[in-house]
């Protein structure tokens, strides 16, 4: 690992977080509010310290699931963006429960691809994050699903924590998954897959894993801007504290500035 990499995890002050729809929820994509719990009391530590936080969150269709009760997740697009529509609500009330617990403020933020094209709309994002985060409230962000469409659909919430961390300059983008980081395989069918620790360059081979495709190419996205990125399981116990105290986990991806 880079020399000093983990004094810079220490001091780095603005941080966008991406937990993906697999740590918010259960194994029939239900939400599950114990791990949001858990989450949100992880998060409160590092933000107690004087950290400036961004979530950039997913399961707002799986909130959705368990509001109607569904017993599958649906695949078509109206229904997915119904289920968010009834879903994004419940969730953020989910995280005003708890945070508010610790009486931290929260915003809710929604985006489409056009926030970052329209230069506009981006420095209006970007200035709202910055007041925001002067304040000392915590930003969530998520994807408009209930009204984009193929032009304007970001598509993938690790794309968009990715444009998030470049938009407002955060120092690093820590990406929680449901693995330990990037492997040289599947690590769930393929026994001899193992974790790399450290990516320096971004060669054809690490950009071939397809199987953490997107969290690569987000990686990548914020390294170009000087900006580190983690890959860490996010059922870990206390794995944002973990991971901004330095301790070596998960993988660690150099900026193209320190490569």
């Amino acid at each position: 690992m880079q020399k000093g990499f983990r004094e810079f995890l220490a001091n780095a002050k603005r941080i966008v977080i991406k937990v993906g729809a697999t740590n918010l929820t259960d194994e029939q994509s239900k939400l599950d509010v114990t791990k949001i719990k858990n989450l949100v009391k992880d998060i409160m530590g590092a933000h107690e310290g004087k950290k400036e936080i961004i979530l950039v969150t997913s399961a707002a269709i799986g909130a959705g699931i368990s509001r109607l009760n569904l017993s599958y997740r649906p695949k078509e697009m109206p229904l997915l963006q119904a289920a968010a529509a009834v879903g994004q609500a419940i969730l953020m009330n989910v995280y005003e429960s708890y945070f508010g617990n610790y009486n931290q403020p929260i915003a809710q933020i929604l985006l489409t691809y056009e926030d970052f094209r329209n230069e506009e709309r981006h420095k209006n994002f970007g200035n709202t994050i910055d007041i925001l985060l002067k304040w000392g409230v915590i930003p969530i962000v998520n994807e408009n699903d209930t009204v984009a469409i193929e032009e304007i659909k970001i598509g993938d919430n690790d794309l968009l924590s990715a444009l998030v961390t470049t938009s407002v300059k955060a120092d690093l983008l820590l990406i929680l998954s449901d693995v330990d980081g990037l492997y040289t395989g599947d690590p769930r069918v393929d026994k001899e897959a193992k974790l790399i620790k450290t990516v320096e360059k971004f060669t054809p081979q690490i950009e071939n894993l397809e199987e953490m495709h997107t969290k690569i190419q987000a990686a990548k996205t914020v390294g170009e801007k000087g900006a580190y990125c983690v890959i860490a399981n996010g059922n870990e116990r206390r794995v944002v504290s973990r991971v901004l105290s330095g301790e070596e986990i998960g993988t660690v991806f150099l900026t193209k500035k320190s490569s």
